[in-house]
């Protein structure tokens, strides 16, 4: 009687090939959360161009950019504006002024309501001269302003003889005065103070004036006439 020997088993087993036959492939689906297509593995998609979503950007866009130039040209022109009352007030201030006279005093010369321009500049960089025409303050009230003629300067002496205006014994050239508008009265002689001046109306028998209130200190004389800009008709450089 034959005794059974063991037979060892090989431990490597060869995959049956007809295990997976009739196995259907289970679909691929992709883990909770994750960012790929739901495709097949090995599939390859063509990948889309993603249509960009309608907005108003670019409608705000184009607001945005034209109330930044109008809000930069609004800066501008303050800027522009700014600047011009700036050189304005420098002007009327140091160099130029626009005068309007009241009264008859200095007619026929100048008449009621001429307008002018003081030239301020002028006694700033010289003195005044004997025939000038200019503004300046009244002496007894700074406060109101004048516009008359210098007849004399410092050192220089004055009279006045029956209307007739002698400086250092020299009759005046007033040959600009009418005769209905000569005066008959005497003054001085006198010889005027340093740093002042003597001045008159050119209408001699309407016009309050140095023959009255004094002498003008030169630190009252404003500038001097250089142009009656209106009427037009009657525009004139002095």
């Amino acid at each position: 009687m034959s005794t059974p020997t063991d037979t060892p088993q090989d431990p490597y087993q060869p995959p049956d090939p007809d295990r997976y036959r009739d196995s259907t492939p289970e679909p691929y689906v992709p883990a909770l959360g994750a960012s790929e297509p739901l495709l097949p593995p090995g599939d390859q998609a063509a990948t889309l161009p993603a249509a960009a979503a309608p907005d108003g950007r670019m409608a705000l866009d184009g607001s945005s950019l034209w109330l930044n130039r109008l809000g930069e040209e609004l800066v501008a022109w303050f800027k522009t504006l700014a600047s011009a009352a700036v050189y304005a007030t420098l002007i009327v201030t140091f160099g130029f002024q626009v005068a309007r006279v009241e009264g008859q005093s200095m007619a026929p010369t100048l008449q009621d309501q001429d307008r002018l321009i003081v030239n301020k500049l002028a006694y700033r960089l010289g003195d005044p001269h004997v025939g000038d025409i200019v503004m300046l303050y009244y002496p007894l009230k700074p406060e109101k302003s004048f516009v008359k003629r210098i007849i004399a300067e410092e050192g220089d002496q004055v009279r006045i003889v029956d209307g007739r205006v002698y400086r250092n014994d020299v009759p005046l050239d007033d040959s600009f005065v009418p005769p209905e508008y000569r005066s008959h009265d005497d003054w001085g002689p006198r010889v005027i103070d340093e740093g002042y001046y003597f001045v008159m109306g050119d209408h001699r028998n309407n016009s309050s004036d140095s023959r009255h209130w004094g002498l003008v200190p030169k630190k009252y004389i404003i500038g001097k006439v250089q142009v009656r800009w209106w009427p037009m008709a009657h525009a004139h450089v002095f």
